[in-house]
């Protein structure tokens, strides 16, 4: 703890250039802890609002943002998942529907997400959505040379606003459900009193369908899920300038593990050596907890937020009690990945002068991991024939505590009210399975030359360290011998991901369309990827000794009245070469290959494109809300045809569409935010059968088929 807390005493406090915002004159500090004026004590809540946004500005870097209302509008409305959401962004790649698996300019996860500004440290990857759509006021995905405040994961960052403020008490409660056997209550209550600000969530899903069907059918085998997500926010403004807040939420799903029919068996167990696929009985699960508490000062120069936070982590995998996964596979193991992360961040700024403003921060974070595997195999004789059919236990344990630091300094620079120069570096520390550091400079120039244009041209130079929860210290020779026996018996350790990114943009407005086109390239030194391998369905994290990625978005969105729409187009691709740790996991031919050739790696796309739209109508009942989008992919890497080049291959290119219909009927009063709402929507309109994988490539596990067509309906009433 000593070293963990070290650089936390040092820390001054750190802040941002507040916004000032009128505050109601007649409410007074002794009024709100009075209860006073709801609405004087929600202006002065918007007025922390802003001042903690301006503490980290995305200057020059690209965003694309969703408010609430679009969020509630869109096909599923509340009820769609965080990352269906996002694919309406440019650049942004489908990997699976389930566990919301995406991929930003064709990097491999690499995303961070933060809530009202501080980051949520991240869960073991696994099929769940730790955060729910229907706690967002918006929505913001922020790529390309990021300013200095935003480390470790810098493909992209996905920052929500919670939905606090509120004059009156205030919520929602509602059910949403049709095919796939889904059913999903949920609902969310507001209210301010006395100086508090209170926001609560909760939700529960139930489906037949959890993760991506193997098959091309439309039901999957053995595919139920049951997922539970609650989050709470509650805040004390203290005075005009000063505010605390503690927030938290817990996401836990149990997820059946679909089967693939007609497997051939290849192994005996105890005198049997017949087993019906379709009855395997896998299964897996998830539970995330995190807490945050915070400070703010907005103060008319300084602007800092502290907040110390905390989340706990566990995933495990059951096998197949009867030994199914030993009669098919020759090998089953029952995995818990354990994670407990706490730190503190602090964020700040500085007016120094009318052309300066100075950001600065620090980042703390320890975090404990610990695996426990129980692998169940075959021996086998030297010609790899199984010798015994008795199986052998391999207990396989791991445990570790990191640390992560990281501080960071930049000055926005206003040159002339046309140009700005925002530079600066942050240095970043990390002790776990790896002792590695780096200093990061990042540099961006904004000029706007006139009403509707602006320009932006910038360098960031990122530092990635591997994910800890997904590490252990692998022991791969305990296994020679039997049916899980490595071709490769050694590995180098997984180490962190060096980047120099360029980027460079333009966004026009004219009039009411919006327009914005984008252009990047990346230079990576041991690029971060990770992969499945095994029967336990927990990535694990490898390096590429070289990449290269580059890419080019387009972007357009028109909104007036009751109408609005949009679309974006990229092409990009991503390109690796040299396997460089954990080479027991793969097969000598790719580590042979590879080491001489640049490959695509598996999640690289070529070209992805989305659109979409909604037209409000009231009528007489209250209003009518009709939306729909439509997504392209040209489909992620396979293996070739030849079964020579790994990811050598792609899969083919799809279309899916969406609709939805929503009617809301006012209240009494005639108020349609506090009236009734049925919504219709339908999935995958044109039922489009599509491989997202095809199990083939470096380490891409299963096959994974997009969703079938869905009807669902829901009822919602707003009070």
């Amino acid at each position: 703890m000593r070293s963990l807390l070290a650089p936390l005493i040092l820390l001054a406090p750190v802040a941002a250039n507040a916004q000032q915002v009128p505050v109601a004159p007649a409410t007074s500090e002794e009024d709100a802890s009075e209860g006073g004026d709801n609405s004087a004590i929600v202006v002065t809540a918007h007025k922390l609002d802003e001042a903690r946004d301006s503490i980290q500005p995305a200057l020059g870097a690209s965003e694309f943002k969703i408010g609430r209302e679009q969020l509630d509008i869109q096909p599923g409305g509340p009820d769609r998942g965080l990352a269906q959401v996002l694919l309406q962004a440019p650049g942004v790649t489908q990997d699976s529907d389930g566990d919301g698996e995406l991929h930003v300019r064709n990097e491999h996860g690499n995303l961070q997400y933060r809530l009202n500004g501080v980051i949520v440290p991240e869960s073991i990857s696994g099929f769940g959505q730790a955060l729910d759509t229907r706690i967002a006021d918006s929505v913001d995905l922020i790529t390309g040379t990021l300013p200095a405040q935003y480390g470790y994961r810098t493909s992209g960052v996905v920052s929500l606003k919670t939905r606090t403020d509120a004059f009156d008490f205030d919520g929602d409660v509602g059910i949403y459900g049709g095919s796939h056997g889904l059913i999903q209550p949920s609902a969310t209550v507001r209210d301010a009193f006395g100086g508090f600000n209170v926001f609560g969530s909760l939700s529960y899903l139930q489906s037949d369908q959890g993760i991506e069907n193997p098959t091309p059918g439309k039901r999957a085998v053995h595919d139920r899920t049951r997922q539970l997500k609650a989050f709470g926010y509650v805040s004390k403004i203290l005075s005009d300038e000063d505010r605390v807040a503690f927030f938290g939420g817990s996401a836990i799903g149990k997820f059946e593990i679909p089967n693939v029919p007609g497997q051939q068996p290849q192994f005996t167990l105890n005198g049997r050596s017949q087993f019906d696929s379709s009855t395997l009985d896998q299964n897996q699960r998830e539970v995330t907890h995190y807490g945050v508490a915070s400070f703010q000062h907005a103060g008319e120069a300084l602007n800092y937020q502290i907040a110390p936070f905390v989340r706990y982590s566990l995933t495990r995998f059951s096998p197949d009690p009867q030994g199914g996964d030993l009669i098919l596979e020759g090998g089953a193991d029952a995995s818990r990945l354990s994670s407990l992360a706490y730190g503190l961040q602090a964020d700040a700024s500085l007016i120094v002068s009318d052309a300066h403003t100075v950001r600065f921060g620090a980042f703390a974070q320890q975090e404990r991991t610990r695996s426990r595997v129980s692998s169940r195999v075959f021996a086998v004789d030297t010609t790899g024939a199984q010798s015994s059919d008795v199986p052998l236990t391999i207990l396989s344990t791991g445990g570790t505590t990191g640390e992560l630091y990281g501080v960071y300094l930049q000055d926005e620079w206003t040159i002339s009210p046309a140009l700005t120069f925002n530079f600066g570096a942050r240095f970043d520390a990390v002790r776990a399975y790896v002792r590695e550091s780096q200093i990061s400079p990042r540099a961006n120039l904004v000029f706007k030359p006139g009403p509707g244009t602006t320009f932006h041209l910038g360098y960031a130079r990122n530092f990635t360290p591997p994910p800890q929860e997904l590490i252990s210290a692998a022991d791969v020779a305990r296994f020679n011998g039997t049916t899980r026996q490595y071709a490769i018996l050694a590995g180098d350790p997984v180490h962190s991901e060096r980047e120099h990114y360029f980027d460079v943009g333009i966004q026009q407005a004219i009039g009411r369309v919006n327009f914005s086109l984008d252009a990047y390239y990346k230079r990576k030194t041991n690029l971060l990827d990770e992969g499945q391998f095994g029967s336990s369905l927990v990535e694990s994290p490898f390096n590429y000794a070289r990449g290269k990625a580059w890419g080019v978005e387009a972007s357009i969105d028109y909104s007036h009245g009751p109408l609005s729409l949009y679309a974006n187009v990229a092409r990009g691709q991503q390109k690796a070469k040299r396997i460089a740790s954990s080479e027991y996991f793969f097969d000598p031919e790719e580590i042979a290959y590879v080491a001489n050739h640049y490959i695509y790696t598996d999640h690289s796309q070529k070209w992805t494109a989305s659109a979409g739209g909604s037209l409000t109508l009231p009528n007489r009942w209250g209003r009518l809300v009709l939306s729909g989008d439509v997504l392209y992919g040209d489909g992620l890497r396979s293996e070739d045809s030849a079964g020579i080049v790994p990811n050598g291959g792609k899969l083919p290119s799809y279309v899916t569409a969406n609709i939805g219909i929503a009617q809301t009927f006012a209240s009494p009063g005639g108020d349609p935010d506090k009236g009734f709402t049925v919504r219709l929507d339908v999935v995958n309109l044109a039922d489009k059968v599509y491989l997202l994988r095809d199990g083939t490539g470096i380490g891409t596990g299963a096959p994974k088929y997009g969703a079938r067509r869905g009807v669902f309906v829901g009822l919602r009433k707003s009070f």
